[in-house]
């Protein structure tokens, strides 16, 4: 092994800031898989706790794609007004740090929009499965059991 040079300091600077941004990315992960199960937990506790309803509107006519739309809607809009909220959160943090420091703030509107647009393709995904179990609600069965 030979002897190496010391890093310059915009090298050390870079390296930092990847390794943050790449910490920033995994917990973001982590935060939208919590957020789908959330979201399929609730979405699967309405279908749940709502066979009457769901029976009695497809014996009045709803078809299986109606129901399984109402689900997956009621699921898109929780995942949007999550990922409104994170949205919000993000950029008051970024102002508040930014303000603190007497930094610049640096808010890229299109990371805020695109937060709130991934919110709602979490919930979309979050609600597929139990959109489809709402669809085997036979109407009979759960007529009889309300």
């Amino acid at each position: 092994g030979g002897v190496a040079a010391p890093q310059g300091r915009s090298d050390l600077a870079a390296d930092v800031r990847a390794d943050v941004n790449l910490i920033f990315v995994v917990i973001s992960v982590i935060v939208l898989l919590a957020g789908g199960v959330g979201i399929a937990n609730v979405t699967m506790l309405s279908v749940l706790e709502r066979p009457g309803e769901i029976g009695l509107r497809r014996a009045i006519g709803a078809t299986r794609r109606q129901i399984a739309l109402q689900f997956i809607t009621e699921s898109v809009v929780v995942g949007l007004l999550g990922g409104l909220l994170g949205a919000a959160t993000g950029v008051f943090a970024v102002l508040a740090i930014a303000l603190s420091q007497q930094w610049t703030p640096v808010v890229d509107p299109y990371v805020a929009v695109g937060g709130a647009l991934l919110g709602a393709v979490v919930g979309l995904v979050a609600g597929g499965f139990p959109a489809r179990k709402a669809t085997r609600v036979e109407p009979v069965t759960a007529l009889r059991g309300s």
